[in-house]
This record gives C-alpha cells, sequence and structure tokens, in this order.
C-alpha cells in the first residue's frame, strides 16, 4: 500500500480505462500508480493525468513498481493471458468483462487465483450502481410481491465497423458476449441462478462477421421468466434499463431516475437519481479494495465471474441451435400460406 491505499496499476489504455482513471482521482481506497499499454503514447498521456507511471507492456510494469492489484481493461481474447501472468506474481486482478471467451479458460484463471491467495474477480460497474443495489433491497423486502418478469435492455446505435469489439477473433462474439455480459450478470444479481435460455437473432444491418441485435429469454431457477434486448444497431429510446413486474408491484431502474409502485396505488416512489458511471467505477474499485485489505466481501464473487461465462457460452449454443417451429397456417389459410411460400 501506498499511504494507506491500495497500489493499482492499469493494464490497457484505452476508452473504458479513461473512465477508470476519473474514478482514482475520488477514490479513498485506491491509487493509480502504472499504466501499461502496448500503445506507449497511450499509456503516457492516462498516466500523465494520474500521476502515474507509463509502460509499454504488462510485463515491464510488474518488474519495476510495486503493485497490489491491476485492473486489465484488454480485449477478451487477452484476458487469460495477462491475468494468469499477474496472479503468479501474487498481484491481485480486477478483470473488465467478459472474464473470458469460454467457461474452461475463467474455471482455470479462478483455480490459479485461489491457489495463489490472491483475489480474482470480474468488472461490471452496472452492479455498482446505487440504484441497482437499492432497487435489490427493494425487490429482496418483498413489497413486490412475487417476481414475476425482469426485463433489460442495453440499444443504441454505434458504428461498430472499425471496433475491435465486433471482431470474433478478439472479443470472441458480438453483442451477445459484448453487453450481454452486463445483463446476465444483473439479471442473476436479483433473480439467482439460471436455468434456462434462449436467443434470437436479428436482422444484421452493420455488415458485421457477429450479431448485432438479439434478444435473449430466460428462466431462472426459480422459474422467473427474463427477457433481455441487446443491439449496436437501434435504440429503444427507453428511460429504464431494468424493468421488475411483481405479483404486488413495479419497479424501474433508469438512466434518469428509479422508482417504484406497489399494486393499488396512484402514485411512484422515487428512490433514485439514476445512472452516475464514474460513481460505478469509484465503488467498484473501493470494493474490491477493501476486499484485498480483509475490510468487506466482493459483491462480484469468482464464481458469479465463471457462471457469467457459462450463461454466455450456453447463450451462444442456443444461438447457434435456431430452433425455429413454422407455423402450419392448415387448409383455412391456405391463400396466406401460398403469398407466404411465393414471398420466400
Amino acid at each position: 500500500m501506498k499511504n494507506g491505499k491500495i497500489r493499482f496499476g492499469l493494464v490497457g489504455a484505452g476508452a473504458i480505462a479513461q473512465s477508470y482513471s476519473q474514478a482514482f482521482q475520488t477514490s479513498e481506497h485506491a491509487k493509480l500508480v502504472g499504466v501499461a499499454d502496448v500503445r506507449l503514447e497511450a499509456a503516457q498521456a492516462l498516466a500523465e493525468r494520474a500521476g502515474a507511471t507509463a509502460f509499454n507492456s504488462y510485463q515491464a510494469m510488474a518488474k519495476n513498481i510495486a503493485l497490489d492489484a491491476v485492473i486489465v481493461c484488454t480485449p477478451p481474447v487477452t484476458h487469460p493471458e495477462i491475468c494468469l501472468y499477474f496472479v503468479d506474481q501474487k498481484v491481485n486482478v480486477l478483470c473488465e468483462k467478459p472474464l473470458s471467451i469460454d467457461s474452461q479458460s475463467a474455471r482455470k484463471m479462478v483455480n490459479a487465483a485461489e491457489r495463489a491467495g490472491v483475489k480474482l474477480t470480474m468488472a461490471s460497474k452496472f452492479r455498482y450502481v446505487n440504484d441497482v443495489i437499492a432497487a435489490k433491497s427493494i425487490v429482496m423486502s418483498g413489497i413486490l410481491g412475487e417476481i414475476i418478469l425482469f426485463e433489460n435492455a442495453f440499444t443504441s446505435r454505434v458504428d461498430m465497423g472499425s471496433r475491435w469489439n465486433s471482431d470474433p477473433s478478439v472479443s470472441g462474439g458480438g453483442v451477445l458476449i459484448d453487453n450481454g455480459t452486463h445483463s446476465i450478470d444483473l439479471m442473476r444479481y436479483f433473480l439467482g441462478p439460471l436455468a434456462e435460455v434462449q436467443v434470437v437473432e436479428g436482422k444484421r444491418m452493420q455488415a458485421l462477421a457477429v450479431e448485432d441485435t438479439v434478444r435473449i429469454f430466460v428462466h431462472s431457477a426459480k422459474g422467473v421468466l427474463g427477457s433481455i434486448d441487446l443491439s449496436w444497431t437501434m435504440n429503444k429510446e427507453l428511460g429504464s434499463y431494468i424493468n421488475i413486474y411483481g405479483s404486488q408491484g413495479t419497479i424501474f431502474v433508469g438512466w434518469n431516475e428509479s422508482k417504484y409502485r406497489q399494486s393499488g396505488s396512484r402514485d411512484w416512489v422515487v428512490f433514485g437519481k439514476g445512472y452516475d458511471k464514474v460513481q460505478a467505477f469509484r465503488s467498484q474499485i473501493d470494493n474490491f479494495s477493501r476486499a484485498i485489505a480483509g475490510e468487506e466481501m466482493l459483491l462480484i464473487t469468482a464464481e458469479e465471474a465463471v457462471a457469467s461465462v457459462e450463461v454466455i457460452e450456453a447463450a451462444y449454443a442456443a444461438l447457434r441451435k435456431n430452433n425455429w417451429t413454422n407455423v402450419d397456417f392448415g387448409q383455412a389459410d391456405s391463400t396466406v400460406n401460398a403469398a407466404v411460400e411465393q414471398s420466400v
């Protein structure tokens, strides 16, 4: 530690690393001391603003400065190699989502961390949003009754043509593994283990090698139905990204406001001011820092991180099966049936 703060290094100086850099500025528990990126100029630019030291490789950073922890902000295919390197160095690792592109390598990472006696888990910013945590408390209180349906949507128009997120050899897939990892982690947070998953792909509008729009259907182990909409191509223009419907009420977790209403009441109860990105990243860093110091538990455990990878893996298997059932129009609809066949 330095001045009582956990010493962090950042591996990767891309867009997500900029958000972490902002969060470190107001953290009471952590300090950014090093930034590593193969693009040295990018590492230097970020490190200069943070008062940290820049390196052109994560190995150089590990060998030249003392680190208590690192945050891995590189593309998913690189996660196992980098995380295992730092685990071997006895450095705690907070790895950006997804933890890995397959469950076998994710399990290998977690097992290695357990043997080394260090913390390793997946970063998932929405789990640290104050409104999300408050919503979980409201749901658990029982005032909304039994949960019947969980809905989540992360949809926006983004040109993915030149981004690594749409290169399956780097990212492991498309919008399903990218945005969907957040969705699955949130759904598991509210509903517990997930038992069944089905995925339907929408029309590809961006000429990508991967899916850019999908709808996911899930049954939790307790039988609760969940649906998730993900897209890089359309924006549903929703005010909320989580909607939970119970037998006695409804709760919306929104971008600018979060609220709930019990059945029989005309009035909504506002309980949150919406999504605060810097707050979420800072809370994530602070939780990891306090967990390293033995002061609290990790909000997202290593086992939960692996579970998210397993669900995404199952979701891709469901997507590949594509089990659509043809509609039998019958004799009464022979005209419609003929028209459909002619258009195919």
